[in-house]
């Protein structure tokens, strides 16, 4: 599912995740080693033209993972202290690196730095943590063909 068809079926829920991701400009991408261990990397991600793009410097091993098993996981920068404004935001799914048109439009529109790889994503999971009234920890999810489920714990 694109990150355009996400918002569209639950818009409030894509906003603040994409407000959550706004807030600072480089996040952690979780992708698969070939042994199947993860590897975490610094990132930034982009929402453009309703979708989530993930690019990053040319042969780099996050992108050689992506190629292989298109799998991750997207996690926001928490930012500073411990206070996690807005909540800890995760956004799962599958990564394809973008053919020549699509990354000759993307050079236009962001003039990203080159050589670099771009991976349009789709999405099959959003997860929102939260702390509410500093007593109850709240978790939204997210899946496509669901409606987002929230889960209240003390």
């Amino acid at each position: 599912m694109t990150w355009a068809a996400f918002a569209a079926a639950e818009p409030d829920f894509a906003r603040t995740v994409e407000q959550r991701f706004g807030a600072f400009r480089h996040h952690v991408l979780a992708t698969l080693r070939t042994d199947g261990s993860p590897r975490t990397s610094g990132l930034e991600a982009d929402f453009r033209a309703g979708e989530l793009w993930l690019g990053m410097m040319d042969g780099s091993l996050k992108a050689r993972d992506l190629r292989r098993d298109p799998r991750f996981a997207l996690q926001a920068n928490p930012g500073e202290g411990t206070g996690l404004g807005g909540g800890d935001v995760r956004i799962a799914g599958r990564a394809y690196e973008a053919g020549a048109e699509t990354k000759a439009w993307y050079v236009e529109e962001a003039e990203p730095p080159q050589p670099f790889h771009l991976f349009r994503t789709e999405v099959t999971e959003v997860v929102l943590t939260r702390v509410e009234d500093e007593t109850y920890l709240v978790v939204q999810v997210w899946k496509p063909g669901e409606a987002v489920r929230t889960l209240k714990r003390t």
